[in-house]
């Protein structure tokens, strides 16, 4: 009933428990002390008559009842702190876990998770592991200890009674292991239903614009509906099973209590046990069941957080990627002889060799599919090689130090994202000391001054996604941005595919200006924005088949002149077609 893998995420904060189930233990001792307190006073009004002195005969049990009135006053409350004190350090480490967890797969995949799954399991998951920690697991040892005290506490009054209501205690147990099997499956199923209509609303709300444009919405509609459909049966199921097991529990707490309370009854008629001892008995019969039935009420909790828990254990059981702790010496990059492949089975790179030096400009083209965003990755450090080796200043990179070797490289791509922020503020996130002349320079590197200077400069916020400004605005946003990180190492992978020709000139020329002082890595379909390289290679499916200057290519004939060739034929063909 206890999952050892999630209780070993408490960590240090595993003491509030054992603090929580100690007070609740005082706190029982204070119930029967209300409850003893109760039947001598009971026997001593009974018994009123015999005694002298009036009234004052019930000081000490009302002494008594009121000591155990505030210490189960305050017991209740410590626990309830404590559980709350759980909860929230439980949240906050859980949370910290997976965000750093999430930082160090950097751009490795997440076990599949969607951005929704990982969502849902950093924010909704970690709510249901909350109540897993700070409700169920007290409650769980307590229910084990309360009916051992208690039986305690009762033998010595009559051991029939004790025997047969600790006997009917284990009912509960096994109850709840008789409907465990069918909570799993279908709890391990809402979480399914739960993340797939997540993945599918965020989807949704992310292509609206293509649904309406491609009159798909009502399809989409239908969809959802049926995912939302789909979410709503398995909650139905998880409803029933929930009132199944609760009515299965008070059957069996109620009748066990029932069962105590006749004992006792036939103690009194047959054994000789006092009209007192059998009250209290009967009042003690149903604290033998409370326990174990609250802690029956929270099995859907712990059920629920089980299988949002065993989400966040496979992300963070997930391998780290091997980084090592030494410093990058120089920047020279080298792919030296590197296979790799996403499946095991059909290789994408195909023993390539590439060197890019401390300075200069070297470009990677080719057709789609040739490998070279996976030259990129492999650069970053998002994969691995299935073999060969990729090298930075001569240390191979599983060697560096993540820190810094990404404190030396900036990547530009045509996704790069901009940050909900003013202008400015994302500027300051790449360098915290950048001036505000030092923005507009690098904004009017990329040219994009005029447009910030007239809409808002930079205090401009740019919303969620960048929204409010252009595709192309946006590209060169995340482009000026990376200019003032100065960074020793660029890449640009397709940094310029959505901007205008004019833009992307005059960013082109910026780029190879840079790389008078930096290493600049260059991707791009378009073959016009390499020709000023200094080293271009061309592949073809998965191989490096040529390398050289632009003149060197177009000499051999080869590949890269025949790709060249036609994209010019083909941009010049459609100017003239537009004029």
């Amino acid at each position: 009933m206890i999952d050892k893998n999630l209780l070993r995420l408490l960590g240090n904060n595993k003491k509030y428990i054992f603090y929580c189930v100690g007070l609740m233990v005082l706190g029982l001792f204070a119930n029967v002390s209300i409850t003893a307190s109760i039947c001598w006073a009971i026997n001593l009004a009974i018994q009123y008559n015999e005694y002298s002195g009036g009234a004052i005969i019930f000081l000490t049990p009302a002494v008594c009842a009121v000591l155990g009135i505030a210490v189960r006053y305050i017991t209740s409350r410590l626990v309830g702190n404590l559980k709350d004190t759980l909860g929230r350090k439980a949240k906050k480490d859980l949370r910290e876990r997976v965000y750093n967890k999430i930082v160090k797969l950097g751009v490795r995949s997440t076990d599949g998770m969607s951005m929704a799954g990982l969502t849902q399991v950093s924010m909704e998951g970690v709510e249901q592991l909350d109540l897993y920690y700070s409700s169920y697991i007290p409650q769980f040892f307590y229910a084990m200890l309360s009916p051992f005290i208690l039986f305690g506490i009762t033998v010595g009054i009559e051991w029939r009674v004790a025997l047969v209501l600790l006997c009917c205690v284990p009912l509960i147990p096994l109850s709840i292991v008789a409907v465990s099997k069918w909570a799993k499956r279908i709890f391990a199923k809402y979480w399914g239903k739960y993340t797939s209509m997540g993945d599918s609303f965020l989807d949704s709300v992310q292509g609206l614009k293509e649904l309406k444009i491609f009159r798909a919405d009502e399809a989409q509609h239908v969809k959802m509906n049926e995912t939302s459909e789909d979410f709503r049966k398995i909650t139905m199921k998880v409803l029933v099973m929930q009132l199944a097991s609760t009515t299965i529990m008070d059957l069996v707490a109620y009748g066990g209590a029932g069962l105590g309370i006749a004992m006792a009854l036939l103690s009194v008629r047959y054994w000789g046990l006092s009209p007192i001892s059998a009250l209290f008995l009967i009042l003690v019969a149903v604290d033998f069941f409370l326990p174990l039935r609250a802690f029956g009420s929270a099995f859907h909790i712990a059920m629920n957080g089980a299988s949002a828990g065993k989400k966040i254990l496979s992300l963070l059981e997930q391998p780290d990627p091997v980084c090592g702790s030494e410093a990058v010496a120089n920047t020279e990059i080298k792919v030296d002889g590197v296979t790799f492949s996403y499946d095991g089975k059909r290789d994408v790179l195909k023993n390539v060799t590439m060197s890019f030096p401390e300075r200069g400009m070297t470009s990677i083209v080719g057709e789609s599919g040739c490998g070279k965003s996976t030259v990129v990755n492999m650069l970053f450090g998002a994969f691995r090689p299935k073999s060969g080796a990729v090298t930075v200043g001569g240390k191979e990179i599983e060697r560096l130090s993540r820190e810094s070797y990404y404190s030396h490289l900036a990547v530009v791509s045509y996704n790069t994202y901009i940050f909900n922020e003013t202008v400015r503020a994302n500027f300051m996130l790449a360098n915290k000391n950048v001036t505000d002349d030092a923005i507009y320079d690098a904004l009017e590197k990329v040219n994009l001054l005029s447009f910030i200077r007239e809409n808002g400069g930079l205090d401009k916020v740019i919303t969620e996604d960048a929204t409010n400004i252009s595709g192309g605005q946006k590209q060169r946003l995340a482009l000026a941005v990376n200019l003032v990180a100065d960074k020793a190492i660029y890449v640009f992978d397709e940094a310029t595919s959505n901007i205008d020709i004019e833009s992307e000139a005059i960013i082109m020329a910026n780029i190879k200006k840079l790389s008078k002082n930096k290493s600049v890595i260059v991707i791009s379909h378009r073959l016009a924005n390499v020709v000023p390289s200094d080293l271009i290679y061309y592949m073809e499916s998965g191989e490096l088949i040529e390398s050289g200057t632009h003149d060197e290519l177009m000499a051999k004939n080869g590949g890269y002149a025949k790709l060249y060739t036609t994209q010019k034929n083909l941009e010049e063909g459609y100017a003239e077609v537009l004029k």
